[in-house]
């Protein structure tokens, strides 16, 4: 009897099938899109490309598909892409720290942190935002874009229209800088004259929002400057598991004087997603494995962003006002500014 009344509250397969094969389809677009020289040249990812595709659809025709696909649409929104960031860690080894030195580290540090107090005070003080979009769009300009802002949400728990605007924030100046950054060089170089072309792409992959993107603006400034970008990048992306478990643990003890919030979320994802990263050091997979897991964690987070963006609606984004673009405009304004200050000032006493 028991038994019985467990099968019926179990939701069937083909009860998520739908959703799941429309995000994939979006996914599978996206990946595509993103292979074509005329949007691969400008940096824009799979994952970019899959909330933007994901929005047209769920603002034009996803409405009489919705009672058949918002159940698959959850799962891939919140389960899948944890299981995305987990395998996100076979992108990542720690014998890749030594590359650019204990300097590229502490760079990450410095400018992840004090990005996300800046973001903060910002956000909070100045423009007087709620806490859940500050903490958004402070987590994706300060680790990895779009991959960050939706690592966060579930340990936050945030709506999906404040996911979306932070989202599309960090969208937003990720891609400028793609062409900001190649132009900056001879100026920085030309006051700095002893800069090299590795020093400035460890500041590309530092303070650009994206891997896409610092992949985009480091081949555009050289093979130096590309290489010494994806490691800084890749580090800077290591950083995400620790984050989230210092986030986590401050919403705890927000939460302690509270009694009308429940209990936060252990972000378990995160540790698993270190555990990885340190197993893919050991080299124990053939490297043909490691990219079949990198493709299916491409595919699982593109399929998070379509559904992410099928949920989305440009009322909620209209709803937002013009705060969190100028939030995000003056924290690319410190990535660039504050973050070069922090590049030069690593480089001089540790390099």
């Amino acid at each position: 009897m028991t038994e019985l009344t467990f099968n019926k509250t179990q939701l069937p397969f083909q009860h998520w099938l739908p959703g799941l094969l429309l995000t994939a389809s979006i996914a599978a677009a996206a990946a595509w899109l993103a292979n074509q020289p005329w949007l691969s040249g400008i940096g824009l990812g799979a994952l970019t490309l899959a909330i933007m595709l994901g929005i047209v659809v769920g603002n034009s025709i996803y409405s009489p598909l919705a009672t058949h696909c918002d159940a698959g649409v959850a799962l891939a929104k919140q389960k899948l892409l944890r299981l995305g960031i987990i395998l996100f860690g076979f992108r990542i080894t720690l014998q890749q720290i030594t590359d650019v030195g204990v300097s590229g580290i502490v760079i990450d540090a410095l400018t992840l942190s004090s990005t996300f107090f800046i973001t903060c005070l910002l956000g909070r003080r100045l423009l007087k935002l709620d806490r859940d979009t500050v903490w958004l769009i402070g987590a994706g300009s300060s680790i990895c874009g779009a991959a960050a802002v939706l690592a966060t949400e579930p340990v936050i728990k945030a709506a999906p229209s404040k996911v979306a605007v932070a989202v599309a924030t960090v969208v937003l100046f990720g891609t400028l800088a793609i062409f900001i950054y190649p132009l900056l060089w001879p100026l920085a170089h030309a006051l700095f004259p002893t800069l090299s072309l590795m020093q400035f792409g460890i500041f590309t992959g530092s303070t650009i929002h994206e891997v896409a993107q610092v992949v985009a603006a480091g081949h555009a400034l050289g093979p130096d400057a590309e290489n010494s970008a994806v490691i800084a990048k890749m580090l800077r992306v290591m950083m995400l598991a620790p984050f989230l478990l210092c986030l986590g643990g401050v919403l705890r003890r927000q939460q302690r004087g509270t009694q009308t919030q429940g209990p936060v979320t252990f972000p378990w994802f995160a540790l698993l997603f270190v555990l990885v990263a340190v197993f893919n050091s050991l080299h124990i997979l053939p490297a043909n494995a490691v990219t079949a897991l990198n493709q299916l964690a491409n595919l699982l987070l593109a399929m998070a962003m379509a559904a992410l963006g099928l949920t989305t609606r440009f009322s909620a984004l209209r709803n937002a006002g013009i705060k969190p673009l100028l939030l995000g405009a003056m924290v690319f304004s410190w990535l660039i500014v504050g973050g070069g200050g922090i590049n030069l000032l690593a480089q001089h006493f540790m390099g």
